[in-house]
């Protein structure tokens, strides 16, 4: 067990001072009432590592602390110097507040375990301190800062894991993923955000024990997942995922990626150049959760043929694939709408050349709506190809086509592209009442939105009329 001294107040990270700043009142009103109160999670984590910002797992919350205080005493103690208090995670043991624009949450020393068969911890309070870090997910996370006398607590050893580089759990991994199965794809996180290299043991216990995931919700499984997503290079979480088979329990889609190699008819490994995709992107949820899912089609797709290999159709194949898999993950309908529309998308713009008519463009730009410049970047990270002169020539393309679309952009509203007359002007125009016959019209007029552009208010009805009449005429 490593237990450090106080850390002399000059020492202390400026990055970590506002933190301190922060807590100082709560801390000392917990002093005189003869309770410990510690700093924990992400902000000593990260004022040791070197990172900006401080902040813990949950984006949610500014500050963790853990005190020896029960629940009830907490919530007395801090009552009057919150702008606001949540006692919703009361019987957890946490209660929330606001202080000076700092969302904070104290919890109770607690030890938490699943139950084998059930997706909700089982949990009890405690006064050690050494115990409660014992239950957290990784040494580098079991750490505390004791509060006000900032004594650094470290019976694991989390700093010299941090520092080279190594991620194990304070107890035995098995233990620690049978507390919380969830920590497994924690760990993939944590590889890739802080480049650190999975203890053997801890690996071993995520291959034998990966299925354990299935009793985690859904929703804890996406937002960590978004988590891991949106990291400034996912990559070796990804890999982490797929080595320990891991992704199989939640999003098998991403292991068939890696699709057999044949020795004669030669094709890109799907799942590295997925991977690829997903690290060139921004670190934009949709447009990342879009690279990782487009090309998901591809294994059912896959033909031999005379041209060589195929995927004939993969982007409309893989969209419903992203769809369901979003779905069985509870993402928001948006977000699944938005996604599924990238991935049916992905491929639209290598069915046009240099020289894009306006038509065309308009069309893509209509398609694509308010997540045209997803597409576009989404396109742009769908070239991994070795070949610089292929990169190059699609970069030309993709140039060409965004000052295309910024030159009609400036003549017509691109963004918005409709039928230049609307539902109720059409109605009058032609003295009919709602019905098919309208939607019909709008159709027409879209087309020719797309075609020709804005066209003059005389010239429109007239193309209306036309329509009208030869309609009337077939029917």
């Amino acid at each position: 067990m490593v237990r450090q001294g106080p850390v002399v107040p000059s020492a202390v990270p400026d990055r970590l001072r506002p933190t301190l700043d922060a807590t100082r009142p709560i801390a000392e009103r917990f002093e005189k009432a003869g309770k410990r109160l510690y700093l924990v999670g992400g902000s000593v984590r990260d004022a040791i590592a070197g990172r900006p910002g401080g902040a813990p797992q949950d984006p949610e919350v500014d500050i963790d602390l853990t005190t020896d205080a029960t629940p009830d005493e907490i919530e007395e103690l801090v009552g009057s110097l919150a702008d606001a208090l949540w006692t919703q995670g009361k019987k957890f043991g946490t209660i929330g507040l606001k202080c000076a624009e700092r969302r904070i949450e104290i919890t109770t020393h607690r030890a938490e375990a699943y139950d084998p068969d059930s997706r909700k911890p089982e949990v009890r309070f405690g006064q050690d301190v050494d115990v409660d870090l014992s239950r957290r997910d990784f040494t580098v996370n079991a750490m505390a800062l004791s509060l006000p006398d900032l004594r650094l607590i470290d019976p694991f050893n989390g700093i010299v894991d941090l520092a080279q580089h190594r991620l194990c759990t304070p107890l035995d991994p098995e233990v620690s993923f049978s507390d919380d199965p969830l920590r497994m794809l924690r760990a993939a996180r944590f590889v890739a955000g802080y480049d650190l290299e999975p203890d053997a043991a801890l690996v071993a216990a995520v291959v034998a024990m990966r299925e354990r995931l299935t009793i985690v919700s859904r929703e804890r499984i996406r937002d960590e997942l978004d988590k891991l997503l949106t990291l400034p290079v996912p990559t070796r979480g990804l890999w982490f995922l797929v080595n320990t088979g891991l992704a199989g329990e939640f999003l098998p889609e991403l292991p068939a990626l890696a699709l057999e190699q044949d020795p004669i008819q030669r094709h890109k490994d799907v799942l590295a150049h997925t991977i690829a995709v997903v690290e060139k992107a921004s670190p934009n949820r949709t447009l990342r959760l879009a690279a990782l899912f487009h090309d998901v089609g591809k294994p059912r797709t896959r033909s031999i043929g005379s041209g060589g290999v195929h995927f004939h159709h993969h982007e409309v194949v893989g969209a419903k694939m992203a769809r369901k898999r979003m779905t069985e993950l509870r993402y928001p309908n948006e977000i699944i709408d938005d996604v599924e529309r990238l991935v049916a998308l992905h491929l639209r713009f290598h069915t046009y050349k240099m020289g894009w008519t306006d038509s065309a463009a308009r069309r893509y730009a209509h398609d694509a709506g308010p997540l045209l410049g997803l597409l576009n970047e989404l396109t742009r990270c769908d070239c991994t190809t070795r070949n610089q002169a292929k990169a190059r020539e699609l970069s030309v393309r993709m140039d060409e086509l965004e000052q295309r679309l910024a030159e009609l952009r400036e003549r017509e509203e691109l963004s918005a592209i409709r039928p230049q007359l609307d539902g109720a002007q059409v109605m009058e125009h032609l003295a009919i009442s709602p019905g098919r016959e309208v939607g019909a019209a709008l159709e027409f007029l879209l087309r020719i939105r797309l075609d020709e552009g804005l066209l003059g208010e005389d010239e429109i009805r007239h193309r209306l009329d036309a329509w009208w009449a030869e309609r009337s005429r077939a029917i």
